[in-house]
């Protein structure tokens, strides 16, 4: 109850156990306001409330596995705002730093992503590298103290609005392609950056190509060695998928109002079972996702991610596609929440890692099948046809 006191201090009325939303937002769709997100993070950034396993000096709590799970369920009675835009810095790019930057890096970045301050996107996409993301071939080039980037990236999430960027840079190409990666901090509106968002089939503009023309990168704002970028990345998209899967800024699946839907249009018989059946899913869903996330407060993020991250795609379009039936014809008259959510749920299969990939980590390191064969791990990057 003292827990619940602090908590209820610290948020106000604002985020009251009895405020509600109007909108079933799921991953920013239909929406793109960051200022209910950023009180949120301002509200907790003193106790570390919204980052307990940080580290004290970071702006978190150092908090064990217990006081993580018992934080969390106070936290879940109050009207949490989605907090979508700053997933990136939350849950990929912190956790991140906190194993591989140094500590000069965390003291500089840390805090202000726990407080909403600064919002950070990823630049790990590219048009020509697919799924493969070692295949990456922006160029990084050292000159001195610094670095010069160029090249191009793709479905970059909030990248409109991010002030970082966390980017994977070709730094050597003599080399295999996983060895001649390093990782970057670039400043958004440095000279050279160009941003340009691209409208989603629900209207949505939330992700962006962003070119890189001859940028200038500190080598203060390299993370980790030169060449040492694909460790960075796989500790990043680890992560991910524990933050997508297993995180309330990730699938927080609306079955619930699914079943209010269903009780106002005065649905009954396979329609209101296929409701029914949705909101199981759903909690099947976040059943796993809360066994994902007790495994990522041990330590790295496992698998667990990748399996969550499977049924909550899987659930969530099909808790749009329901909702799109029950609605009959009034789903094709005109927008809504649940017509905007339809459109987006296709793109859960490929955001955050594609399902194939989740499979693939899951066979390999659940099921211990043989991985996929790979011709051209050993060859140098430029050897490689492109």
């Amino acid at each position: 109850m003292q827990l619940r006191a602090v908590l209820a201090a610290a948020l106000g009325s604002r985020f009251a156990p009895s405020a509600t939303t109007d909108h079933a937002a799921v991953l920013g769709a239909g929406a793109d306001d960051l200022e209910p997100g950023r009180a949120w993070l301002e509200a907790l950034a003193d106790g570390g409330w919204a980052v307990p396993t940080w580290p004290e000096e970071h702006g978190g709590r150092g908090a064990d596995p217990e006081e993580v799970g018992r934080i969390g369920r106070e936290l879940a009675r109050f009207a949490q705002p989605d907090l979508y835009p700053y997933l990136v810095g939350l849950h990929v790019v912190a956790p991140t730093l906190l194993a591989l930057a140094t500590p000069e890096q965390c003291a500089r970045w840390l805090r202000r992503i726990a407080s909403g301050e600064e919002i950070w996107c990823q630049l790990f996409s590219e048009p020509g590298a697919g799924s493969d993301l070692a295949n990456v071939s922006t160029r990084a080039q050292r000159d001195g103290d610094e670095w010069r980037l160029t090249g191009q990236k793709v479905w970059s999430s909030r990248a409109h609005y991010a002030r970082w960027g966390f980017c994977l840079a070709r730094s050597d190409v003599d080399v295999p392609k996983h060895a001649g990666i390093t990782a970057f901090a670039v400043d958004m509106h440095a000279p050279g950056v160009e941003v340009r968002p691209l409208t989603q089939m629900n209207g949505d503009a939330h992700f962006s190509e962003v070119f890189l023309d001859e940028v200038v990168v500190a080598d203060t704002d390299r993370i980790a060695d030169p060449g040492a970028g694909w460790p960075v990345a796989r500790t990043a998209l680890a992560n991910e998928r524990g933050a997508v899967g297993a995180t309330s800024t990730g699938l927080g699946m609306p079955s619930a109002r699914l079943l209010d839907l269903a009780r106002e249009r005065g649905i009954r018989g396979l329609r209101l079972d296929a409701a029914l059946r949705a909101h199981v899913d759903a909690e099947v869903a976040r059943l796993t996702a809360r066994r994902a996330r007790e495994a990522m407060s041990s330590g790295t993020p496992g698998p667990e991610g990748s399996g969550a991250k499977l049924r909550g795609s899987a659930v969530l379009k099909a808790t749009a596609g329901t909702a799109l039936g029950l609605l009959g014809p009034q789903a094709v008259v005109g927008p809504g929440e649940w017509q905007t959510l339809f459109l987006m749920s296709p793109s859960i299969s490929i955001r955050g890692g594609t399902d194939e990939i989740q499979r693939n980590i899951v066979a390999e390191r659940v099921l211990g099948l043989p991985p996929e064969p790979r011709v051209d791990v050993d060859r140098p990057y430029r050897d490689i046809p492109h």
